[in-house]
């Protein structure tokens, strides 16, 4: 169990491999169409339920990915600012701006 969880860790951090997949997850289910008109899946309540259900946790599984990342790039955008940092005590302190050539003129 300790290296599936290890597995899940990797893969979500590994943004090239999620782009990969969600790309290959993408084309099959467009092949998927035309094949399931055909074999008349789509008459299937089990069949329908399925991709229904794959829909909802595809859609939240993405949509909890991209607010990771909007997390991520607020908290890199913070520290690169020097707005909040953390200090290993685990007290807050603001931290210095340093001043860009338009500021210091004026």
């Amino acid at each position: 169990m300790q290296s599936v969880k290890s597995l899940w860790a990797h893969v979500q951090r590994d943004p090239l491999f999620m782009r990969r997949l969600n790309g290959w997850l993408t084309v099959f289910w467009v092949v998927m169409i035309p094949i399931s008109i055909v074999m008349g899946w789509l008459s299937s309540v089990a069949y329908v339920s399925a991709l229904s259900l794959w829909a909802l946790v595809s859609g939240h599984w993405a949509a909890w990915q991209a607010a990771r990342v909007e997390v991520k790039q607020e908290d890199d955008s913070k520290h690169d600012h020097g707005q909040e940092t953390k200090k290993p005590s685990g007290r807050s302190t603001t931290a210095a701006k340093s001043a860009t050539p338009a500021e210091s003129s004026s």
